[in-house]
């Protein structure tokens, strides 16, 4: 799904995997007693920046629709004709896969070379799947620069050897490569109905649609084989139940055609694996069914050993899809979602898959309709997703999110987002308990366009309502994020709380702002999170809308690097900023969250802290006594209050009876200056000024009004608080 709705516009002037980027290859090293992140993978990626070459290096960016952003590692290589890049082969292979760009339009080939020596054929390179606009999907730009071809070298190289690629004519930017050794081809299992026996054109030029559909109509309860070959389909496939379709290979059996099955529903126990299906996708069209598979395969079914490319989406399933595996897949250069789970799973488990350059959400699932539930996402390697998150769950109950390893999103995406954004009704919001455990986050978060503040790198968001569930976050590794770490965050601007948060065993390294990006209301506690590099400030703790409460954080032991706060909630910290020197005569308590224990009508707590001296709170009447509270967001060495009423002469003069309280912790308070009477007139500006003693550190302040000559209640229009006496 993509994050398309509208959002506020601010007003503004070590635990878990380690990853190393070794010769541009990403790797990843886990603790002891924890699985590693991220897929199994048949092939090695070596970043086209890390190789030699003639080209230019470009980036790294991460500029929304600038080429490098959408670049894994935010770099790449560009090349004019006659030059190249050299890759130094990091394993026995026989094969490459290369990521790719050219400019919108264009066509053209690379001259491949192995040790020096030209290979007869090129590598065909094309804008043709590229450059994708969305104009329905608000701060989308033009988007889906890369591509990726593939080839056989027709020979074997070894770990050393080289591998380069010179632009013929047309400029190419090279990205990534991946080398890999592929398997023989299978033989024929015994039994199986070949679609070749039933008419099917191996050349991809006739239509074979008809002779899958005869194949799978004889195999029943057996095996449809698809021999080596391209096979072209023209239209979808459906009433696929209850057999095996099988090839060859993914780099040996390939079937082309941009719907592949089609069908709302199915008895199940269908298993597809080891072929390719190249889809004609150009465009995002999201009224149309341009997927591998469309609808449901039914329960009990598999997806495996597929390179899934070219299409829309790669699996957007509905109805019933109990207990489904997909698993040891590629999906590439998707226009929309790689797999979107749209409600109804059971069962479902999506592990060891290879993701890149989706146009939304890579892996999502999305309650609509009915819940998606005891389902996961597990050990996947999610790369450049270009317009969305990595991994998002909307909504569900009891889902998990385990030992991925996601990299490099663009713009309106997090590397996870757990999510009560409905986009749609009916919908099922998150409940039970979401685990999130043992995910590896590099170069994740981005600019959101629409918010016009960042996504941090994981992000739960109270999006359409409050987040309920039990969202238990473990041994997780977030790595060179440009923004934020963890964000909590109520994205349709509402405040709607995000509670019931516990993130335990964290490694944050060279985050570009802050490891906590707080802006809804709501609670987490924190264990076991180390933070170094950090850019501006440990915490950014400013809940959105301004009033609508505060976000707590509780230390829950074992946390470091992360203490600070950043003090100004009407800036946004930048990247590597670092804390800036406070204004050491401002107004600690502007803009900060303001509670009371009761309000009168309109005049709620937050009408003291909000720079204007004619809207007020008013407690509940004939109540006293009555408290009003702000939190400063941090502990300061507070020695001055300025409390003031409307300067208007309407209001008269009057004597409140104040006790000032504070507290480091949200909890426990004790008195600061005891029960005094402060003249309030008119004449003098209706203001007072208290002087608190020399020692007083606090960053909750509490004023209880005992008494008040003029009207039945406590009442300020301002509460500020400095550190000047």
């Amino acid at each position: 799904m993509h994050t398309s709705t509208f959002r506020y516009v601010r007003r503004m002037p070590s635990v878990g995997a380690v990853v190393a980027l070794v010769a541009g290859m990403l790797t990843a090293v886990a603790p002891a007693a924890h699985a590693a992140p991220g897929a199994s993978l048949p092939f090695t990626s070596v970043e086209a920046e890390s190789a030699s070459t003639t080209g230019t290096k470009i980036g790294p960016d991460y500029t929304q629709g600038s080429l490098a952003s959408e670049a894994s590692g935010r770099q790449a290589v560009r090349l004019s004709a006659g030059q190249r890049v050299e890759f130094t082969v990091p394993r026995a292979s026989d094969a490459v896969n290369l990521a790719y760009s050219v400019p919108d339009g264009q066509s053209g080939a690379l001259d491949v070379y192995v040790n020096g020596t030209r290979l007869a054929k090129t590598l065909p390179v094309t804008s043709k799947y590229s450059y994708i606009d969305t104009g329905s999907i608000p701060g989308a730009k033009t988007h889906h620069f890369f591509d990726d071809a593939r080839m056989l070298l027709g020979q074997d190289v070894q770990p050393g050897d080289t591998v380069a690629f010179e632009a013929a004519g047309t400029q190419v930017t090279v990205d990534v490569a991946d080398f890999e050794q592929v398997a023989a081809a299978a033989a024929q299992p015994a039994g199986s109905v070949s679609v070749v026996s039933k008419g099917a054109d191996p050349t991809g030029g006739g239509d074979s649609t008809q002779a899958f559909r005869d194949a799978i109509a004889a195999a029943q309860g057996g095996t449809v084989w698809i021999p080596p070959g391209d096979y072209r389909i023209t239209s979808s496939l459906s009433g696929v139940q209850n057999v095996t379709l099988q090839g060859a290979g993914s780099w040996y059996s390939v079937v082309h055609t941009s719907r592949f099955i089609d069908q709302s529903s199915s008895a199940g126990n269908v298993h597809i694996k080891d072929f390719a299906v190249m889809g004609e996708v150009t465009e995002r069209v999201d009224s149309s069914p341009d997927n591998f598979v469309n609808g449901s395969l039914g329960p009990n079914s598999s997806v495996s050993g597929m390179w899934i490319q070219h299409m829309k989406c790669g699996m957007w399933l509905m109805d019933d899809d109990d207990n489904l595996v997909v698993e040891d897949n590629r999906i590439l250069d998707t226009t929309a979602d790689g797999i979107n789970l749209n409600g109804t799973a059971k069962g479902v488990v999506v592990r060891n898959n290879f993701l890149r350059n989706q146009g939304d959400d890579a892996l999502a699932m999305w309650s609509l309709y009915s819940p998606d539930t005891d389902s996961s996402f597990e050990n996947n390697t999610i790369s450049q997703p270009n317009l969305a998150n990595g991994i998002a769950i909307y909504g569900g109950t009891n889902l998990s999110v385990k030992n991925n390893l996601i990299s490099d999103t663009n713009a309106l995406g997090s590397g996870i987002a757990i999510s009560n954004q409905k986009f749609l009704d009916p919908f099922f919001p998150l409940s039970g308990t979401i685990t999130v455990d043992g995910n590896t986050l590099v170069r994740t978060g981005a600019m959101n366009p629409n918010w016009n503040h960042p996504m941090g790198a994981l992000r739960v968001d109270s999006y359409d309502s409050a987040v309920n569930a039990t969202v238990d976050i473990t041994n997780t590794t977030i790595t060179d994020s440009p923004y934020s770490a963890f964000e909590f965050v109520s994205g349709g601007g509402h405040g709607y709380a995000v509670g019931n948060v516990s993130v335990t065993g964290a490694s944050v390294r060279n985050t570009g702002t802050v490891v906590v990006q707080a802006e809804a209301q709501g609670a987490a506690t924190f264990r076991n999170v180390t933070a170094t590099q950090v850019g501006a400030a440990g915490v950014y703790n400013c809940p959105y809308p301004v009033n609508s409460g505060s976000f707590t954080l509780t230390d829950g032991g074992g946390n470091s690097g992360w203490s600070s706060t950043w003090p100004d909630c009407s800036t946004w910290p930048q990247p590597g900023q670092g804390d800036p020197d406070p204004d050491p005569n401002r107004n600690l308590a502007k803009g900060r969250p303001a509670s009371a224990t009761g309000s009168q009508d309109v005049y709620t707590p937050g009408k003291a802290v909000d720079g204007d001296a004619n809207s007020y709170w008013e407690s509940t009447n004939n109540a006293f006594p009555q408290s009003w509270t702000v939190d400063l967001g941090s502990s300061y060495a507070v020695r001055r209050l300025v409390l003031k009423l409307p300067p208007s002469s309407a209001w008269g003069a009057r004597t409140q009876t104040i006790t000032v309280l504070g507290s480091t912790d949200g909890s426990n308070y004790s008195t600061v200056v005891g029960s005094r009477d402060y003249r309030f007139d008119p004449a003098t500006g209706n203001t007072a000024t208290v002087s608190l003693p020399s020692g007083t550190d606090l960053r909750d302040l509490r004023l209880t009004v005992s008494a008040n000559t003029g009207w039945p209640a406590g009442q300020f229009s301002e509460v500020e608080a400095y550190l000047t006496s």
